[in-house]
């Protein structure tokens, strides 16, 4: 028989079947004893109680990770929940906090576009969010970070001044995070070489090894960050074939389910206007992308600056949200 259940807002098709095992019947335990028939009760034991079986069919991609449990698994293997973008029913993303701590490769909604994420822990998660994306291994990815503790764990962290003319950037920078902005800032050795761009060559970033940093002011990506024990590392989400933002959740989920995503959270449908991405990496910062983030007086426009720094900094651009 069919059942329909409500997973996370959406209906999800679970394949029930029911087996009924008939009981084994003993032989009476009769005796015979000069010609008449005696029953021997030291002997008898109640037949037993009737069992049932059930077995559940849950059909699951080759591609997904193993440890799906089936009550939190679509019947394609997708686990997709629904979240308030209050964050007032933060209580569902417990599921995939879960599987991100597992080695999960998902989607989550910031507040910006969509991201592909995976825990910034996990090597093969790292792989596979790669394989998903088609990121090659020279390009950086970015990480979204919970808080500036988080930053200045894997990074060297925000110019501060050097009584020089140059100011404290950070205290401005204070004032601006959490928000749209990705900042480009130097890794620092707790940073995972498969963020960076350890798959290239070139000589002259053997020392200089940069990753755009992210605080999203969104309330579900607080709360999956708040449970993480290090940050995400993070992809924007575009059309594969047409190179475009991807901006409905329910599309994602068709387009890249298949190549082996674990969850979605739909936060509903986003505006196309990614973070401003600005580069940090030398004075004064400068905007390499212009998005949501305003420019701010700090701040100067890409095409008044070239130089090696801007031109490095463009190829974190692709991967940030």
């Amino acid at each position: 028989m069919a059942l329909q259940a409500k997973l996370y807002g959406h209906d999800a098709a679970l394949s029930l079947s029911l087996h009924f095992l008939p009981p084994r019947v003993p032989p009476l335990p009769f005796q015979s004893r000069g010609g008449g028939v005696s029953f021997d009760f030291h002997s008898f034991k109640p037949q037993r109680p009737l069992r049932v079986v059930l077995a559940m069919a849950v059909k699951r991609s080759p591609k997904r990770l193993k440890y799906s449990s089936p009550r939190f698994t679509k019947e394609d293997g997708l686990l997709y929940v629904e979240a308030d973008s209050s964050g007032a029913d933060s209580w569902r993303l417990e599921p995939v906090i879960d599987l991100l701590k597992q080695g999960a490769v998902g989607v989550i909604p910031t507040d910006t576009l969509y991201a592909i994420v995976c825990d910034l822990k996990s090597h093969s998660a790292i792989e596979r969010l790669r394989r998903i994306k088609n990121i090659e291994p020279s390009k950086p990815l970015s990480i979204l970070c919970h808080s500036f503790r988080d930053i200045d764990k894997y990074t060297t962290g925000f110019p501060c001044g050097d009584g020089q003319g140059h100011a404290n950037i950070f205290r401005a920078v204070k004032h601006c995070l959490p928000g749209p902005y990705t900042f480009i800032l130097t890794a620092s050795k707790e940073l995972p070489k498969q963020c960076i761009r350890y798959g290239t060559a070139a000589p002259k970033y053997a020392v200089r090894k940069n990753v755009g940093v992210r605080m999203p002011d969104y309330a579900i990506c607080h709360a999956i960050l708040e449970k993480m024990d290090s940050p995400l590392i993070s992809t924007s989400v575009k059309c594969p074939k047409e190179n475009e933002w991807m901006i409905d959740p329910v599309v994602i989920a068709d387009i890249y389910g298949p190549e082996g995503l674990d969850f979605v959270v739909d936060g509903g449908v986003r505006v196309a206007d990614p973070s401003t991405v600005v580069d940090m990496t030398a004075f004064p910062p400068t905007i390499i992308r212009q998005g949501k983030g305003p420019k701010l007086h700090w701040m100067v426009a890409e095409d008044d600056k070239d130089s090696d720094a801007v031109r490095e900094a463009n190829l974190i651009v692709a991967s940030a949200t």
